[in-house]
């Protein structure tokens, strides 16, 4: 498991010192999916065979995880192309310590499993960035459509059941890990189990895709209904992890923010048509090949309008990196966040470089200015570091961007990738 302990100076105090007002060019390869790899390093729980998975992402949010089924009894191991393989033979202690889960709030999506194949789970109320509410009352009121019984005790989810019944179960709001996690409990259920108004985003066909190489019988994924037939057991497979359509566009935008012309690789460009449609309005020339997307920018920056809703929509988890540019783009543009209701912690520092931005509620108002000028930053979630870093890049002078833990949950080498574009980025022990 070595290999997935990236940076294990994570969590002191690392910086990245950014000089900025340099072109990007070049090229580099997109890393696998961390929100895709997460859920589906959770269905690992769901068999006594060996899962094995490829382009699984290096970094922290992984690591915890690995580490969490690890506790769990499921056997981890690395093979010398660094495939991963999980054996479930002997899940003997089907409990998510607070200590693990505090970090993580995906940890949650081992609840679904645990009960599935174990008829017991004790789950911690998770953690994870500070963003605004996720309830895990969608995941709860499911697995109680399902037949379980669950309780809250102590600050744990504590859930039993025999075996978990097929239900028809109706989503109150879209959710992504309360899909998952009904998904992967449903396919260990005795009968059929219908799921309405389900999350559509790419990271839940992967793990249907995954789940059916299984052997489960998951249907409709991509749409708004899934239907899963349950089955007695799943059996090994193997799944290559798709790739990560949220550091793809945070490229994507660095560049255009930056100007030059960014070539990025092992890609999927079909998960991301309205990033790419709003990079176009941007005034950035897109090209697109069977797995690479090309961006070039030379004339003006035009500010964009952006609305967040769950996918097929624009992703809250690209609203920061297009509200920095929008900040040195001409004109002013309205931001509306529809998914998490403190999503613009970033507004503050990115005003302390020198941005234009006015927010109420849930909107801001950002009026380009002609230039950013650098200063210190402090990172408060995954996202929000990833502006400042796009900030920085195209900021005047040195820009230095703290507690950049948070970064190395959800960025796999972000300084190693810039540097190979032309960027004088470096991180500081």
């Amino acid at each position: 498991m070595s290999a997935f302990q990236p940076n294990l100076h994570i969590v002191s105090m690392d910086k990245l010192l950014i000089q900025g007002g340099v072109p990007l060019s070049g090229e580099i390869r997109i890393s696998g999916a961390k929100n895709a790899a997460l859920p589906i390093l959770c269905a690992g729980l769901l068999t006594e065979s060996t899962l094995t998975l490829t382009n699984v992402p290096h970094l922290h949010d992984v690591t915890t995880m690995l580490k969490l089924l690890g506790q769990m009894g499921v056997q981890v191991s690395l093979d010398e192309k660094n495939g991963l393989s999980l054996g479930g033979g002997n899940i003997h202690n089907p409990l998510a310590p607070y200590e693990m889960v505090k970090t993580m709030r995906a940890s949650i999506l081992v609840l679904g499993p645990l009960l599935a194949r174990c008829g017991e789970a004790r789950v911690s109320l998770p953690g994870g960035c500070a963003i605004g509410s996720r309830p895990v009352d969608l995941h709860i009121k499911g697995l109680q459509a399902m037949g379980a019984e669950i309780d809250i005790e102590h600050g744990y989810i504590v859930a039993h059941a025999k075996r978990l019944k097929g239900a028809r179960i109706f989503m109150d709001l879209v959710s992504v890990t309360g899909t998952e996690n009904l998904m992967m409990a449903a396919a260990l259920a005795d009968g059929v189990t219908v799921i309405e108004n389900a999350a559509r985003e790419p990271e839940v066909v992967d793990l249907a895709v995954c789940l059916n190489a299984m052997g489960a019988r998951v249907e409709g994924a991509g749409g708004d209904i899934i239907t899963i037939h349950g089955v007695e057991k799943l059996h090994g497979a193997s799944h290559h992890v798709i790739p990560d359509r949220i550091e793809t566009g945070t490229y994507l935008v660095a560049a255009a923010a930056c100007g030059g012309r960014v070539k990025v690789k092992d890609t999927r460009h079909d998960t991301l048509d309205a990033v790419l449609e709003k990079l176009r309005e941007a005034g950035a020339h897109i090209t697109l090949g069977e797995d690479w997307v090309e961006i070039e920018r030379s004339g003006p920056l035009k500010a964009v309008n952006i609305r967040t809703a769950p996918h097929p929509a624009f992703p809250t988890d690209m609203q920061a990196q297009f509200m920095a540019l929008n900040c040195i783009a001409d004109g002013s543009a309205t931001i509306i966040e529809t998914i998490f209701e403190n999503r613009f912690m970033h507004v503050q520092e990115l005003i302390r470089l020198g941005a234009s931005i006015e927010t109420q509620g849930n909107t801001a108002v950002v009026r380009g200015v002609p230039r950013l000028d650098g200063a210190i930053v402090m990172a408060t979630d995954l996202r929000a570091s990833a502006s400042l870093v796009i900030a920085g890049l195209v900021a005047q002078g040195e820009t230095t961007v703290e507690r950049i833990y948070h970064i190395d949950r959800g960025y796999e080498c972000i300084e190693e990738k810039l540097s190979q574009l032309g960027a004088r980025i470096k991180r500081v022990h």
